[in-house]
């Protein structure tokens, strides 16, 4: 078991406003059909696969170090090629439009001593993006470190983890400070690492598991917990909240980040995955725990009337 496995079980175990309903479980899991489904980056409609090998994985770093707290009223927006984008798919749009305007984005070297201006004028939208002086911290702090230890170049830290996702897990969260996403929960350490295994999974996925992507252990990784897979499982009825905590949500009142409800949402999330892909085992359904989270982040994106919010919290973890 992993150590985000290991750690939030405790949280699952113990949470007081966060219930897994096991019925919808398997009710969700009667009608699961994971034939096609899309990786989350391979269903961007902004495409960075016209990418060289080096360039694609420094892309990755670029956007996972800094891919965290979009929402806001109103929500920070950019236009590329002619279209508006939000959030995640906003992001990748902003770092691809840099690339194709000439600015060496995907250099160390540039993005450690990058300015506040020239900072700006890279993720420049209708609004300043949410914690901006923490995206630029970050950008500059990853690169640093990257220059430092690893001769400026990712594939660095691809090579030194021989092919295994748990080492390479480690590697970037023990090397890169912003990766390291833990929280504390009655006393106890909590590892979530959402950003570091999204980062890990983007590389395996983006070279369909060859070359840089040849990584084994891919089936020990856990959903990642964020905004919008846990608006999805609230949606399905398999995460329910009691009533204090789901007025909270409905109300958008922000909960704090490393809160004890906080972390319980984060937590029951990872395990409601988990007890879908068991529960789909049952019926001869072999589906990793990334393939549930993409579905249900791909899920999220679509809104209807039905769609309660997402909970609201300031953070750089995700």
């Amino acid at each position: 078991m992993n150590k985000i496995l290991e750690t939030t079980k405790f949280v699952v175990e113990n949470s007081t406003s966060v219930k897994i309903n096991k019925d919808k479980i398997v009710e969700f899991c009667k009608n699961f059909k994971h034939d096609n489904h899309l990786h989350w980056l391979k269903a961007s409609p902004v495409s960075y696969s016209h990418l060289e090998d080096r360039d694609k994985l420094n892309f990755l770093l670029v956007f996972n170090s800094t891919s965290f707290c979009y929402w806001g009223n109103p929500k920070w927006t950019v236009e590329y090629k002619n279209k508006k984008f939000d959030g995640s798919w906003a992001m990748v749009a902003s770092i691809l439009r840099t690339v194709e305007n000439g600015k060496p984005i995907l250099d160390s070297r540039f993005r450690s001593e990058i300015s506040g201006k020239e900072y700006a004028e890279i993720l420049q939208g209708n609004i300043q993006i949410p914690l901006f002086k923490e995206r630029l911290r970050i950008t500059k702090e990853v690169a640093s470190i990257l220059n430092q230890k690893y001769k400026g170049d990712f594939t660095n830290v691809i090579k030194k983890a021989g092919g295994d996702v748990l080492k390479l897990l480690d590697l970037i969260v023990e090397t890169f400070p912003s990766f390291e996403d833990v929280s504390e929960y009655k006393g106890k350490k909590v590892c979530f690492y959402k950003r570091a295994q999204l980062l890990v999974e983007d590389v395996y996925q983006s070279f369909d598991g060859k070359d840089y992507g040849a990584l084994k252990n891919m089936d020990s990784f856990t959903a990642c917990a964020d905004y919008k897979i846990p608006q999805s499982l609230r949606k399905l009825g398999i995460l329910s909240y009691t009533k204090e905590l789901g007025d909270k949500i409905d109300g958008l009142v922000q909960l704090s980040h490393n809160s004890p409800e906080e972390v319980e949402i984060r937590a029951n999330t990872i395990w409601a995955v988990e007890m879908i892909k068991e529960e789909l085992k049952k019926s001869g359904k072999d589906v990793s725990s990334i393939v549930i989270n993409d579905y249900l982040w791909l899920m999220g994106q679509h809104k209807d009337e039905d769609t309660k919010p997402y909970h609201r919290t300031i953070t750089t973890a995700y």
